[in-house]
């Protein structure tokens, strides 16, 4: 059983269209949550209305781990946030059940 002090709730906030879930996919990538094969954009996204307009409609939440680099492991659970004001509630409500957010700014 891993250890409370090892275990990281967050999400990822921004506007549509500024990274959110290519920025969740990269997390994937990097914990080997999922694998190169399997491997695809905005794969957190399972509505066709969401891949097709590339925009997050559903909070996706899921768990990764990651093997840092004290050698220990650490979990990480990552809910991936929708972007439009629409959904300002759902994101209100990812917020109160995490520690911390990272929030994506576009400054292009």
């Amino acid at each position: 059983m891993l250890d409370t002090e090892r275990i990281r709730n967050f999400c990822i906030i921004a506007h549509i269209d500024h990274g959110k879930s290519t920025l969740a996919d990269r997390f994937l990538e990097i914990t080997g949550t999922v694998s190169k094969d399997r491997m695809q954009e905005q794969i957190l996204d399972s509505m066709d209305l969401e891949r097709e307009r590339g925009i997050t409609i559903k909070s996706h939440p899921v768990r990764m781990t990651y093997a840092a680099r004290d050698g220990r492991e650490y979990c990480l659970n990552l809910i991936d946030t929708p972007g439009h004001v629409d959904f300002s509630y759902e994101v209100s409500r990812s917020l109160a059940a995490c520690e911390g957010a990272i929030l994506v700014v576009d400054a292009s």
